[in-house]
């Protein structure tokens, strides 16, 4: 890109606005797919480990009665006078038994992710939450926002220290109608998870990326009794904030320097990332992906060698079964196939000589053999 696309740097207190220029990172291709990926694999790696005790269902003392009783050869509870005398036990068929597969603590609860997956997921999050169209397709509510990306003044963001301060930037850069579509959709949980301390639902709403060290805890103080609305550092993207259930396009709101930070952080088409060795954002494969356009192109067709008039155009051949498409992609097949061609003549004329002779032969054995006709003085009689 010989120019970058600047962004409008918002300040509701401010007369004059600045700007600023796009990161790169924020033009990385959008892969949903290793998105959806890394997340779910990213989703696993907070999970605590559960099973059942390892003697659950196999505290009785029962045993089988064997065969020879018209019962089932199942451990069965020793003992009379009661209903638990003679029932089943220890199996996962039978009323108070061990369940089958009984849970381990030892299962394979995380899961290992590379990191080129994990920065590659995180661009393409980032990079989806910068288009309109996507963040309007998750379901934020921001047709009254002056512009996406969403950047804001850092003095703005250092003036808020309160709740009430929080809400009205929030109000005055036109995300209200994100707040109402947030505190609306809180319903209680179906299932049984609302009696397992996640009672309530609710939509996300916007993320707000900031620059601040952990030790200033005014921001966090001022926007955590806002519903819907996540933090966090520039420096500690979340894969899962960034794109909550897999799906792209977050509503994201910027503090100015951690806009500025995205090109350290992630590098640029040119520089490698100044904090991640070694690291530039992905490239596409594909700068344009309106195939039909690029054939139909002057530029495409112009060079194309135009076609007969009122000719078949042939459709492409297969070469291992087409001997002219074979021809042409490999000049030598020609001279192959007709050396092919020569040996096997040769070999099939020598079968039929020797087919001829064998014949000849069995002609000569099977021939009837004629007596000598003998002389006046040959064997003559006494």
């Amino acid at each position: 890109m010989a120019s970058r696309p600047l962004v409008t740097v918002q300040s509701p207190k401010a007369e004059k606005t600045s700007t600023i220029k796009l990161p790169a990172v924020l033009t990385a291709p959008i892969r949903s797919d290793l998105v959806v990926s890394v997340h779910t694999r990213m989703n696993k790696n907070h999970r605590q480990p559960y099973a059942v005790s390892k003697i659950a269902g196999e505290q009785t003392s029962a045993e089988s009665w064997g065969t020879g009783r018209a019962v089932s050869r199942i451990p069965r509870v020793a003992g009379g006078g009661t209903h638990r005398s003679g029932q089943g036990a220890f199996g996962n068929m039978c009323r108070g038994g061990r369940m089958f597969g009984a849970t381990k603590v030892w299962r394979r609860w995380h899961v290992k992710i590379s990191k080129g997956q994990r920065r590659y997921a995180t661009c393409s999050a980032l990079s989806a939450s910068a288009l309109a169209p996507l963040v309007l397709a998750r379901g934020h509510r921001i047709e009254t926002i002056a512009e996406v990306p969403l950047v804001v003044a850092d003095a703005d963001i250092d003036a808020v220290s309160k709740t009430k301060d929080a809400i009205a930037l929030l109000k005055s850069l036109g995300a209200s109608n994100e707040l109402e579509r947030v505190a609306s959709s809180r319903t209680i949980r179906s299932g049984k998870g609302k009696a397992r301390n996640r009672r309530y639902v609710q939509r996300r709403g916007p993320l707000v990326i900031h620059n601040k060290e952990r030790g200033n805890e005014a921001l966090t103080c001022a926007f955590r009794n806002v519903q819907g609305v996540d933090l966090c550092n520039v420096n500690r993207l979340n894969l899962l904030q960034l794109a909550p259930g897999g799906h792209v396009g977050r509503f994201i709101i910027w503090t100015e320097s951690a806009f500025k930070e995205l090109d350290n952080l992630f590098g640029t088409r040119k520089a490698d990332s100044k904090q991640k060795s070694g690291f530039r954002i992905p490239n596409t494969v594909l700068t344009n992906a309106d195939i039909g356009r690029i054939i139909n192109s002057n530029e495409v067709q112009s060079v194309i060698r135009p076609a007969k008039p009122n000719t078949f155009q042939p459709r492409k051949r297969n070469a291992l079964r087409n001997k002219e498409a074979m021809h042409r992609l490999n000049p030598f097949a020609l001279t192959r196939s007709r050396r092919s061609v020569a040996a096997s003549q040769k070999s099939a004329a020598k079968r039929k000589e020797k087919v001829h002779k064998n014949r000849e032969f069995v002609k000569q054995l099977l021939a009837p053999s004629v007596a000598p006709v003998r002389g006046e003085n040959e064997f003559a009689p006494f």
